[in-house]
């Protein structure tokens, strides 16, 4: 624990990030995690952070809106925009027009001492539900970088390495001047509550 963190009333010291999360408590760790990006927390804020931390799989506004029915929906958007802005959430665009929203694996300890990093990983979408989930590695090579497995040549290069790769194959083919920030993949089938 932070010996210099304590909470407004001045009692107990805060749980840092890491403490928050092996207490598996969403409110807690959705607090920690606004304190830690500096955030201001508010209590729509920490609700919805807290609710997409619990979820299994990403959640539309409406699906918030259902979830929190005594919110009104600027403040959800509000919050969701702020979630999303701070780097603690991510928007998923869906090919039917609808944005989903994630907690995701951006918050880290790099990302508090900096500013937050560049929000790259698969999704899974149901064609059946159309639910759509993160695919999150665990450890530090996530998803995407497991599936683009750089090849020997490469020398076992880093995610930053295969980001390159996937720079000069984007200029490769469509040409100099062409600048890729942003590395999606979605992979289409049907979840395990859809195949039974």
């Amino acid at each position: 624990m932070n010996p210099g963190s304590k909470s407004k009333s001045g009692s107990a010291p805060l749980p840092t990030a890491a403490e928050a999360t092996t207490s598996r408590h969403p409110t807690t760790l959705a607090e920690t995690q606004l304190r830690e990006m500096s955030v201001r927390t508010t209590p729509a804020r920490v609700k919805v952070l807290a609710a997409l931390l619990d979820a299994r799989c990403a959640f539309s506004h409406q699906d918030m809106q259902d979830l929190f029915v005594e919110m009104d929906r600027v403040t959800l958007y509000r919050a969701l925009d702020c979630l999303t802005d701070a780097g603690l959430a991510h928007k998923i665009a869906g090919d039917d027009r609808v944005f989903r929203y994630s907690a995701g694996a951006e918050h880290t300890e790099s990302a508090t001492r900096a500013h937050h990093p560049q929000h790259q990983h698969g999704h899974f979408k149901c064609t059946r539900c159309a639910k759509v989930f993160c695919l999150d590695g665990s450890g530090d090579a996530g998803f995407l970088d497991n599936v683009l497995t750089p090849t020997k040549a490469s020398g076992g290069a880093s995610a930053v390495a295969l980001r390159q790769q996937l720079q000069q194959a984007l200029q490769d083919t469509l040409g100099q001047g062409f600048q890729g920030h942003d590395i999606e993949l979605t992979i289409k089938g049907w979840c395990a509550d859809c195949v039974h």
